[in-house]
């Protein structure tokens, strides 16, 4: 019995040129794969080019029984086979199988909104993501990720033992096999080595609209300046604070009759939706780096 077909994803950039898409998509076509959805864009200021392709690719005539193993094994030649097209046009690329779940690490101080939340989402399928751990600075929230059946690491951080910190933190990605970490309204700032050293696999969320109120309490400095909206903001962690590249922001409409307290209550839905988009769009293969920016194909 021949084994079903298979999708993937496709993620990839390059100099901006003639051909790229034309060989993509023919590369495609001659191994009778069929494309689901196609994401681009050409960035004739930078002179680059992105692109996501989704697509179904006919699978190995083989068994049910070595299914798992079929799959890696279609993937590997998909692989070895468009390696020399990404040569060819200087490409970064990366692929994987759709729906494939990103295994994923949450951060998180004593604000648990945005952690229950992904919980309840990577629980339900919301998200393509496997929690596989949750490090927290504080006790408070061991009962709800215990619950969910997920390990609790309490790691205390103080200025004199954030480096050990670290190095425990550094210690569990490496044991979980930790593909992407998830700062959930985690309050204490990763140093410069941590932030460099996981560049583009740690999210924030930061509870403001950036680049303005950056720093403590951002919601009373809103509310200071009068503003008209309420946001929040995920972006990538880099070494300076609340400067990393943005991956998605939510905004809320508010008026003068909100305290800075109303503002704080109101930001938590913003907070949460950016925060899953950025997690979302990051595990499906959407978000690609371009030095200080993202590119998001969604």
């Amino acid at each position: 019995m021949a084994g079903q077909a298979r999708e993937y994803v496709l993620t990839l950039d390059c100099a901006e040129g003639p051909g790229i898409v034309y060989a993509v998509s023919g590369f495609l076509a001659e191994r009778g794969c069929d494309i689901v959805d196609i994401k681009q864009f050409g960035d004739r200021r930078g002179g680059h080019f992105f692109m996501r392709v989704h697509f179904e690719a006919p699978a190995s005539a083989h068994g049910a029984a070595g299914a798992d193993a079929d799959a890696d094994d279609d993937g590997d030649r998909l692989r070895a086979e468009f390696a020399p097209v990404a040569e060819r046009f200087g490409m970064e690329w990366k692929l994987r199988p759709e729906g494939e779940r990103t295994r994923v690490l949450l951060m998180v101080s004593k604000f648990g909104h945005c952690l229950n939340d992904l919980l309840f989402r990577a629980r339900v399928g919301e998200l393509p993501i496997e929690i596989v751990g949750v490090v927290s600075n504080h006790e408070d929230h061991r009962g709800l990720v215990e619950w969910h059946g997920i390990p609790y690491h309490h790691i205390p951080v103080t200025k004199e033992t954030k480096p050990e910190a670290e190095a425990k933190l550094l210690a569990l990605v490496d044991a979980y096999a930790v593909e992407l970490v998830v700062l959930a309204r985690y309050m204490q700032v990763l140093s410069d080595q941590l932030a460099t050293k996981m560049a583009g696999r740690v999210i924030n969320i930061h509870h403001s609209f950036l680049p303005s109120f950056k720093g403590a309490k951002p919601y009373h400095q809103a509310w200071e300046r009068g503003v008209k909206t309420v946001g929040a903001t995920a972006h990538y962690v880099n070494a300076e604070l609340d400067e990393g590249p943005i991956i998605a922001q939510q905004v809320i409409d508010v008026d003068h009759t909100h305290a800075p307290e109303d503002l704080v209550a109101v930001g938590r839905d913003a907070e949460c939706k950016a925060l899953s988009n950025a997690v979302r769009w990051h595990c499906e293969g959407r978000v690609i780096l371009s030095g200080s920016r993202t590119v998001v194909l969604r």
